[in-house]
């Protein structure tokens, strides 16, 4: 009857137990912040692409498809899907006058790896999220003769 006692309030493999319990949300943490990492990785990407596609727009003799163009070749170079960016006039009011600009807009939609996956076993709903990068620059024009 002793060893049936001893054998009940011993603490052998506790530590190994704790570590079963523990270990699947230490690997959920972890795939979060890499996955949160990769989603930020992802809209520095998108917005270098609206800053590259601002370029080119304000640029005299490019149009709607240079931008389109080179907003798509940076998000390639990148590793990431094509978009359709969206470029307008806008009228831009300073303290030193007012100037004529092009905005580029550029929506992605990120798709979470892990969290995914994940967060429906929890009860959460995302998979994926829209990244919005806008970009303003003004229009330079042609040098007088």
């Amino acid at each position: 009857m002793a060893v049936i006692t001893n054998r009940w309030q011993s603490e052998r493999g506790a530590e190994l137990i704790e570590f079963a319990v523990v270990l699947p949300l230490l690997l959920l943490l972890i795939a979060g912040v890499v996955d949160f990492g990769m989603m930020f990785r992802t809209y520095e990407a998108v917005t270098n692409a609206a800053r590259e596609g601002a370029r080119v727009a304000i640029l005299p003799g490019y149009d709607v498809p240079d931008v389109q163009t080179r907003v798509n070749a940076y998000l390639t170079a990148s590793g990431l899907n094509t978009v359709t960016p969206q470029v307008t006039d806008v009228t831009v009011a300073t303290g030193a006058g007012t100037f004529n600009a092009k905005r580029v807009n550029v929506n992605y939609t990120y798709s979470f790896a892990v969290l995914g996956i994940a967060a429906p076993l929890f009860g959460g709903n995302f998979g994926s999220i829209t990244l919005n990068a806008v970009s303003v620059m003004r229009a330079e024009t042609q040098a007088a003769p």
